[in-house]
C-alpha cells in the first residue's frame, strides 16, 4: 500500500514529511505557500498538490538554492508552484524526474537546469519568470505540451551532447534566442509554436545535428532559423514567417535538408547562406557577453549599431549592391576602470566572427612600445607593432601620451601619430585600431594631426559607474569568489561609492575591487581572532565589520 504524508496536516512541515517518507511514498501539499526547499538525493518519491495546480507554491527565495532539487533517484512533482530568486527553479543532477502542471519562476536562472545524464520528462509545465525556460545539459527527456514565456534571455538552451524530444510547446516573447542547440546538442523539435523573440527563433551551432519538424517559428526580431558551421540539421515542413532577413539562414559549410510548408510557406529566395566566413551563433554569444556587463548603456548601443550596419553591408555585397568603404577604428574616451579593454576585445572577436577580420586577436599597447630613442626608431617600432596586430584589434591605450608637449620625446611622439595615420588608412580592411583615454586629452590628440580624426569611424563615451552600478559591480566580483554578503552590507557599499569623488584617480570598477580585497584581508582577521574554526558560512560571508576596516585601512594608506 502506498504510503500517503498530508502537509501541513500529519506533518507541519514538507521538510518534516520528506526526512521520513518511505520509498514510493506520496507526499501531498494543501494550498498555500511553503517557505522551504525540496532536496532530494537518491530518493523514489511523489510530491502532489492537493488542490488545483499551482495552488500549493514552494517558495525557495532567499533561502541559498533552488526550489526543487533532485541528485539521482526517482521523483515525481504534480501540480505545484516553484519558485526561486538567484537559483534556478529546479535543478536535476541526475535521476529521473517527472514534472506535470507545475509553473515555474526565478528571479535569474532557468525554470528547469537538467545535466548530469538526467532525464527530465515534462507535460503541461508553465515557465513565466527566469533568464532560461529549460536548459538541458548532457541529458535527456521529453518537453510535451509545455510553455516557456517571457524569460529574459533564451528560451531553452540544448547544449553538450543533450537529446531531449521538444514537443507540442509554446516558446515566446523571451528577450534573446527561442530555441538555442549548441555543442553537439541532438534535440528533435516537433509541432512547436517559436515567436516574438529579441533575437532569432531557433539557432543551431557548435557540431550540433537537430530535427526541426513541423515547427512555426514567427514575429522574430532575427531569422526564424539559423544553422551554423559544421552543423548537420533536418528542417522538415516547417513554417517561418514575419522574421527578419534571411528568414532561414543556413551557414555553407552546414549539412543542412531544409523543406518549408505551403502553409504560409516563403518563396525560394527567401532561403539564403550566410557569408562564408561568418558565424551567427557566435556573434549572438558575443553579443550576450557584452549585453551582460553592468551599465554602459550607450556603449552597447553604439556597438550594436556597429555590427548591424556591418551585417546589413554584407548583405547588400551579397546581393551585388554597391558598399561604401568603412572604417572599423573607434575612440574610446572616458576614465580608467570602465570597461574600455574589455568591449575592445569584444568588439574584435564580433569583427571577426562576422567575416571582417581573420582573427580578431588582441593586441594592447601603450607609449613606450611605439616610442623609439632616436629619430627613424619610432616608425620602425610603430610599423613593427602595427604589424603583429594585422588581422585582428591594436588596442592602444592612454593613447593622448604620443602627443604631449615638452622636449626631443613630444616628437618622437607625433613620429609614432604621423606612421599611425598613414598605416591605418593602408591597411583599414585588415586590422581595427581603437584608442583610448581621458575624454579631454583625447580631444588634444586628435588634433596631433590633422588626418587622425578622419580615420576613426566613432567615438565612444565610457561614463563613470555610479553606486548603484558599483556595488552592483563588487556583488559580482564577490560572487565569483565564493563571497557573500551579510544583510546591510550592499547598503552601506552604496553609501561608501556615492561618498567617493569622481576626480582623475577615481578608479571605477577598480575601485570596487580594490575595495573586495580589502574587505577579504579585514575577514581573513577577524575570523583568525575568533578562537574557534569558522563554518562554511563564516568563510563566505563578508560583514559591515569587514567594510569598516578595509575603509579605515584604505584612509590611513
Amino acid at each position: 500500500m502506498v504510503s500517503t504524508l498530508a502537509v501541513p496536516g500529519t506533518y507541519p512541515t514538507l521538510r518534516d514529511a520528506l526526512e521520513v517518507a518511505p520509498d514510493g511514498a506520496v507526499v501531498t501539499l494543501d494550498p498555500g505557500v511553503y517557505r522551504e526547499r525540496i532536496d532530494l538525493a537518491g530518493r523514489r518519491l511523489t510530491v502532489r498538490a492537493s488542490g488545483d495546480p499551482g495552488s500549493a507554491m514552494v517558495d525557495a527565495s532567499g533561502l541559498d538554492g533552488p526550489a526543487l532539487a533532485v541528485a539521482s533517484g526517482e521523483v515525481e512533482i504534480d501540480g505545484l508552484a516553484l519558485t526561486s530568486d538567484e537559483y534556478p527553479a529546479v535543478v536535476i543532477a541526475g535521476g529521473r524526474v517527472r514534472l506535470r502542471r507545475c509553473e515555474l519562476s526565478s528571479g535569474y536562472g532557468a525554470g528547469v537546469q537538467a545535466e548530469g545524464g538526467a532525464t527530465v520528462d515534462a507535460a503541461e509545465v508553465r515557465v513565466v519568470a527566469g533568464q532560461h525556460g529549460f536548459v538541458f545539459s548532457d541529458a535527456g527527456g521529453t518537453v510535451d505540451s509545455c510553455e516557456v514565456r517571457g524569460v529574459s534571455d533564451d528560451g531553452v538552451i540544448v547544449r553538450l551532447g543533450a537529446d531531449p524530444v521538444i514537443r507540442g510547446t509554446r516558446v515566446s516573447d523571451c528577450g534573446h534566442r527561442g530555441i538555442y542547440i549548441y555543442q553537439s546538442g541532438r534535440p528533435l523539435i516537433e509541432r512547436c509554436d517559436v515567436s516574438g523573440t529579441g533575437d532569432a527563433g531557433i539557432v543551431v551551432a557548435y557540431a550540433s545535428a537537430p530535427r526541426i519538424v513541423e515547427t512555426w517559428v514567427h514575429q522574430t526580431s532575427g531569422p526564424g532559423i539559423v544553422v551554423g558551421a559544421g552543423c548537420s540539421a533536418v528542417v522538415e515542413r516547417c513554417r517561418v514567417e514575419e522574421t527578419a532577413d534571411p528568414p532561414v539562414q543556413v551557414d555553407p559549410r552546414a549539412d543542412a535538408t531544409v523543406t518549408l510548408s505551403d502553409s504560409g510557406g516563403l518563396p525560394q529566395a527567401g532561403l539564403l547562406a550566410a557569408g562564408a566566413a561568418q558565424d551567427a551563433a557566435e556573434v549572438d554569444r558575443l553579443l550576450t557577453e557584452l549585453d551582460s556587463m553592468i551599465g554602459l548603456a550607450g556603449v552597447k548601443e553604439e556597438v550594436r549599431a556597429l555590427i548591424d550596419e556591418i551585417q546589413v553591408n554584407e548583405w547588400r555585397r551579397g546581393a551585388g549592391l554597391s558598399v561604401g568603404a568603412v572604417s572599423h577604428h573607434l575612440i574610446f574616451t572616458g576614465a580608467p576602470g570602465t570597461g574600455k579593454t574589455t568591449v575592445a576585445r569584444i568588439y574584435g572577436q564580433l569583427l571577426r566572427a562576422l567575416g571582417v577580420l581573420p582573427n580578431g586577436e588582441f593586441r594592447e599597447v601603450s607609449r613606450r612600445d611605439l616610442v623609439g630613442q632616436y629619430i627613424g626608431h619610432t616608425a620602425e617600432k610603430t610599423t613593427s607593432v602595427f604589424e603583429e596586430a594585422m588581422g585582428g584589434v591594436l588596442f592602444i591605450d592612454e593613447a593622448y601620451t604620443l602627443a604631449r608637449a615638452g622636449g626631443a620625446a613630444a616628437d618622437f611622439g607625433q613620429e609614432a601619430i604621423d606612421t599611425l595615420v598613414k598605416l591605418m588608412e593602408d591597411h583599414r580592411d585588415q586590422v581595427a585600431v581603437i584608442v583610448a583615454g581621458y575624454t579631454r586629452e583625447m580631444s588634444d590628440f586628435l588634433d596631433a594631426n590633422s588626418g587622425l580624426a578622419s580615420r576613426f569611424a566613432k567615438t565612444m563615451e565610457f561614463e563613470n559607474y555610479g553606486p548603484d552600478e558599483l556595488v552592483m559591480i563588487a556583488g559580482r566580483i564577490a560572487r565569483h569568489d565564493d563571497y557573500v554578503f551579510a544583510d546591510g552590507l550592499p547598503e552601506a557599499l552604496w553609501e561608501h561609492f556615492g561618498r567617493l569623488e569622481r576626480d582623475r584617480n577615481f578608479g571605477n570598477a577598480r575601485e570596487a575591487r580594490k575595495l573586495l580585497e580589502g574587505m577579504r584581508k579585514a575577514q581573513s582577521g577577524r575570523l583568525r581572532a575568533m578562537g574557534r574554526m569558522p563554518s562554511r558560512d563564516d568563510l563566505r560571508t563578508l560583514m559591515l565589520a569587514d567594510l569598516r576596516m578595509a575603509t579605515r585601512s584604505r584612509d590611513r594608506g
